[in-house]
C-alpha cells in the first residue's frame, strides 16, 4: 500500500490540474485531475429535481448571467443543463444463453471539458431509461458536450456503443432531440439513438471575452493513434490550403501577363485607387467587407456551400481503414514492433493537422460556420478600423509596447498569450464542422416508428 500528499493551497481556483505525484511507500507516479471550486453547478440528479423549472431557482440563474453582471468572475461564463432522459435500439454487446439472447449493460458518460459525470447502469436492456439531470458550469461557450455510451463489463473494460459531440452554440434550448450516436471517431452513424433535452445560459460579454483567453486544456483524451488513411487525409487538406493560396497568386499574376486586357484593366485602376488613397484602417475595413458580403449571401440564398466532398470522402475510407487496420493489426502486428517510425510519424500526422486547420479555421470564420464567433470578429475589426482612422499608429505601437513591457509588473502570474490565435483556436476546422454535424435518424428503423406501424 502506498500513499502520497497533495497541498492544495498551491494550486490556483477554478481551474483543473492535472498532478503527476510520486507514491511516499513504493515506486511510480499517481496521475490525478483535482480542481478547486465554490460552485455546486457540477451535479447529477433525477429528472423530478429540475432547477430551470423551480421559478425561483431559474431566476436567480438568469440574474447571475444578465448583462449586469458581466464583469463579475469573468471565468463564470453560463449555465449547462442536460437531462438525459433514454436511448433507443442499441448495439446489443453480449451475446448469452441457448438461444443467443442479445443485451447490454448501457450507462452514459457526459462530458464539458474536463467534467465527467455517469448515469446509473440499466441491465440486460438495449432501450434504457435513465431520466437524469447533469448540471455544469461553463467556463467556455465554445466547449463542445460528449455524451458517450458504454456497455458495463466486469470482467473487463467497458464495451463503446455510440457517442455524440454537441458544440455548445448549436444547442436550442428546452428542445427534446433524438441524437443518432456515432462511432468513436465521430465520423459516421452506428447503431442506436439517445434522447437529450439541453439547455445553455450564459452571458454573451462574458463568452466574447473568454473567447480571446487562452483555451482549457482537456485531460481525458485519447492518446494520438498513426492513421495511413489520417496521415492522407491531412495530406490532403493542407494541400488544399495550399492550392487555394497557390491559386491566389497565380490569378494575381495572370493580372500582369494580360491574359485578359479587361481584367487587367480594372486590377490597375483598382491598385492605382488603393495605393494613391490608402490608410492603415483599409486593412480590417477590408476584412470587414469580406465578412458582410459572405453574410450577405448566405441571407440571400445565394450562398451554395456545402462541406467539402474530399474530406467527406476521406472520413468514410478512414473508418473502413482503420477497420482493416485493427484487423491486419490483429495478423501481423506490424504496427507494434516499428515504435519509433509511429512515434515520427504521428508526429508528422500531428504537424499536418494544424497547418490544415489553421488555414481551415481562418476560412470557416469568414464563411459564418459559427455566427457567435464572426459577429465577434466584425465588432473587432469594426474597432479597429475606428481606432486606426482616429488615432496615429505610433499611439498605438506605443500603448501595445508599454502593456507588454509592464505586463509582467502588473500581473506576475498573467499567462502570455495571442489573442487572435486564441480566437481562431474557437472556430471549428472542417473536419470538427463534419463531426459535430448532427445526423438525421431513420425513422424507419426506429422502435417508436415500428410500434405504430404494427400496434399489434
Amino acid at each position: 500500500v502506498s500513499r502520497c500528499q497533495i497541498d492544495l493551497s498551491t494550486l490556483s481556483k477554478e481551474q483543473t490540474h492535472k498532478l503527476e505525484v510520486p507514491l511516499e511507500e513504493g515506486e511510480g507516479y499517481l496521475v490525478l485531475l483535482v480542481t478547486l471550486t465554490a460552485s455546486a453547478a457540477v451535479t447529477i440528479s433525477d429528472l423530478s429535481i429540475n432547477s430551470l423549472e423551480d421559478q425561483k431557482e431559474r431566476e436567480e440563474i438568469l440574474k447571475r448571467y444578465s448583462p449586469m453582471m458581466m464583469f463579475h468572475n469573468i471565468s463564470d461564463v453560463g449555465f449547462l443543463q442536460v437531462k438525459v432522459i433514454r436511448a433507443e435500439a442499441l448495439m446489443a454487446a453480449d451475446v448469452t444463453g441457448k438461444d443467443s439472447f442479445s443485451k447490454s449493460d448501457p450507462f452514459c458518460v457526459v462530458e464539458l471539458n474536463n467534467d465527467r459525470l455517469l448515469t446509473h447502469t440499466v441491465y440486460r436492456n438495449l432501450n434504457p431509461e435513465w431520466n437524469k439531470i447533469f448540471t455544469f458550469n461553463i467556463k467556455d461557450i465554445h466547449s463542445v458536450l460528449e455524451v458517450t455510451v458504454y456497455d458495463e463489463d466486469r470482467d473487463r473494460s467497458a464495451d463503446f456503443l455510440g457517442k455524440v459531440a454537441i458544440p455548445l452554440l448549436s444547442i436550442q434550448n428546452g428542445e427534446q432531440k433524438a441524437y443518432v450516436l456515432k462511432n468513436k471517431q465521430l465520423t459516421g452513424p452506428t447503431k442506436g439513438v439517445i434522447y437529450l433535452e439541453i439547455d445553455v445560459i450564459f452571458n454573451a460579454v462574458k463568452a466574447s471575452i473568454r473567447t480571446l483567453m487562452p483555451k482549457e486544456q482537456k485531460y481525458i483524451e485519447e492518446e494520438d493513434r498513426l492513421s495511413k488513411q489520417l496521415l492522407l487525409r491531412n495530406f490532403v487538406r493542407m494541400k488544399h490550403c495550399i492550392m487555394a493560396l497557390v491559386t491566389a497568386v497565380c490569378y494575381i499574376s495572370s493580372c500582369f501577363d494580360w491574359d485578359s486586357p479587361p481584367r487587367t484593366l480594372a486590377a490597375f485602376l483598382l491598385f492605382l485607387f488603393v495605393v494613391w488613397n490608402f490608410e492603415l484602417y483599409m486593412i480590417p475595413l477590408a476584412l470587414l467587407l469580406l465578412l458582410a458580403w459572405n453574410y450577405f449571401l448566405i441571407v440571400s440564398g445565394k450562398d451554395n456551400r456545402q462541406h467539402d466532398t474530399v474530406v467527406e470522402d476521406m472520413l468514410e475510407d478512414e473508418e473502413e481503414e482503420d477497420d482493416r487496420d485493427d484487423k491486419d493489426g490483429e495478423k501481423k502486428g506490424f504496427m507494434n514492433r516499428l515504435y519509433a517510425i509511429q512515434e515520427v510519424c504521428v508526429t508528422v500526422q500531428n504537424i499536418l493537422d494544424e497547418i490544415a486547420s489553421f488555414g481551415e479555421r481562418i476560412k470557416n470564420t469568414f464563411n459564418w460556420t459559427v455566427p457567435f464567433l464572426s459577429w465577434l470578429a466584425i465588432v473587432a475589426l469594426s474597432v479597429f478600423t475606428i481606432i486606426l482612422y482616429f488615432i496615429p499608429l505610433r499611439y498605438i505601437v506605443l500603448v501595445w509596447g508599454i502593456n507588454k513591457f509592464t505586463k509582467k509588473i502588473r500581473n506576475p502570474y498573467a499567462i502570455d498569450n495571442n489573442e487572435l490565435l486564441d480566437f481562431l483556436s474557437r472556430v471549428p476546422s472542417d473536419v470538427q464542422v463534419m463531426q459535430y454535424h448532427e445526423l438525421k435518424q431513420d425513422l424507419t428503423h426506429s422502435p417508436s416508428k415500428r410500434k405504430k406501424n404494427n400496434p399489434a
